[in-house]
């Protein structure tokens, strides 16, 4: 893919696609739920993909019309009795599939999935499951996948670390309303990201359960009750909307997203604020999110992205073009996502002639004017890497991204978006 400049700064009002965090934790509830289930405004990508396929391995019906899923919950009880799941490398499965198979009553199954998920952390999860009576076992290295499942899911109290993901405190919540007596979580120290435990928490009590939070997520009790299935419209996706804001703030012009606002519980939504504090000028409301890039880029100052480091390298791909030095901290744990995406950026940057300093905690980037030359960059597989690549393409004639495919993991038509902002796309 090479991307490059608009021929004049876009102004343009757009909708983006569906949320992935939204879309597979609904899936999972409405399979799990008594009754069916209608979602419209699911995410059409990778991830949703290996959802759907796994919920059709465990027996579950569920038909796809367009962005529209119709699921025939199976009321706490796979159809099928046994079996294997592959997931890719959808890393929210991994997190959420294996509590709701042990409190699912049937087994055993085996879940695995690509070699780059098998490399992704599993072990506080398991370990947490495990204390609540789950018998799970791990089929070759210790603390990866795959995992052997069996039935079963007694409750009680755990404490779980919020360091590594937030996703593991939304796996065990997902299945607690299925074990055999209450559940209370209690997060053992710091949360990564703890609003998308809210994001949980708040579906799980759409779909009826009954659970209740103190101390800021931090403390979850949840007692027996079945989802019950429902109608939803589920919320675009406010990571996704980020890259066609921070478009904006790169070309002068204005971007307004029409499907996500500022009072989502996706914290992304909120990297508005860093656009602003980068002199964008930010309209914010509970239905939108519009930004109007300004003549120069502010920098000269340090952003800790831990509540939202999807967009660490969304930030760092605009620092490029600030008029000063600009710091991503507090995201250690994005070097262990679809990529070292520390590292990967870092060192693909480079090859651009961008200096940016490597921190064990994220990354200083340095203005400068990339050189694109001969370089082709590797996203290693990474959406999040391929997306922030392209941004640069806003600015500089030229940018070459090799396996631009990868976006598909969450955001298929994101170069048809792109080109919908004037942005030049072209496959090679």
């Amino acid at each position: 893919m090479v991307v490059g400049p608009p021929e004049r700064a876009p102004d343009v009002e757009m909708a983006v696609p569906g949320s992935k965090s939204v879309t597979n934790r609904a899936l999972i509830m409405a399979a799990l739920a008594t009754g069916p289930s209608r979602l419209e405004g699911i995410l059409r990508s990778d991830d949703s993909y290996w959802c759907v396929e796994a919920l059709r391995a465990l027996g579950v019906p569920v038909e796809v019309d367009g962005t529209a899923v119709a699921v025939s919950g199976c009321g706490g009880r796979w159809p099928r009795a046994t079996g294997r799941l592959y997931v890719g490398s959808a890393g929210t499965l991994a997190r959420f599939l294996p509590g709701a198979i042990a409190a699912a009553a049937t087994g055993p199954w085996e879940l695995d999935g690509s070699p780059q998920l098998r490399g992704r952390p599993i072990a506080p999860l398991v370990q947490a499951l495990r204390e609540l009576g789950a018998n799970i076992s791990y089929g070759a290295a210790e603390g990866q996948l795959p995992l052997l499942i069996r039935p079963g899911l007694r409750g009680g109290g755990v404490a779980l670390s919020g360091r590594v993901s937030s996703q593991f405190t939304s796996g065990v919540l997902l299945a607690a309303p299925y074990a055999r007596a209450p559940v209370e979580l209690n997060v053992a120290d710091d949360l990564v990201q703890p609003e998308y435990v809210g994001l949980t928490i708040q579906m799980m009590q759409a779909f009826g359960a009954d659970v209740e939070a103190v101390q800021g997520w931090t403390r979850v009790q949840v007692r027996p009750r079945p989802y019950a299935g429902r109608t939803m419209t589920l919320e675009a996706d406010a990571s996704t909307a980020c890259y066609f804001l921070t478009a904006a703030a790169l070309t002068g012009g204005r971007v307004r997203v029409t499907n996500v606002g500022y009072d989502s519980l996706q914290p992304d939504a909120r990297f508005v604020d860093v656009l602003e504090r980068m002199g964008c000028r930010v309209h914010r409301s509970g239905s939108y999110l519009e930004v109007v890039g300004p003549p120069r880029l502010v920098g000269g100052f340090t952003a800790d992205m831990r509540p939202m480091s999807d967009q660490a390298l969304t930030l760092g791909a605009a620092a490029v073009f600030a008029d000063a030095p600009i710091t991503v901290t507090g995201v250690p744990h994005i070097r262990r996502h679809e990529s070292d995406r520390i590292g990967v950026f870092v060192r693909e940057m480079g090859r651009l002639g961008v200096r940016v300093d490597e921190h064990e905690d994220g990354f200083t980037v340095y203005p400068g004017q990339p050189e694109p030359r001969a370089a082709v960059l590797d996203p290693h597989d990474d959406h999040r890497q391929a997306m922030a690549f392209a941004l640069l393409g806003t600015r500089v004639p030229g940018i070459q991204i090799g396996d631009p495919g990868c976006v598909s993991k969450t955001c298929p038509e994101y170069f048809q978006l792109l080109a919908r902002l004037g942005v030049s796309v072209a496959y090679q």
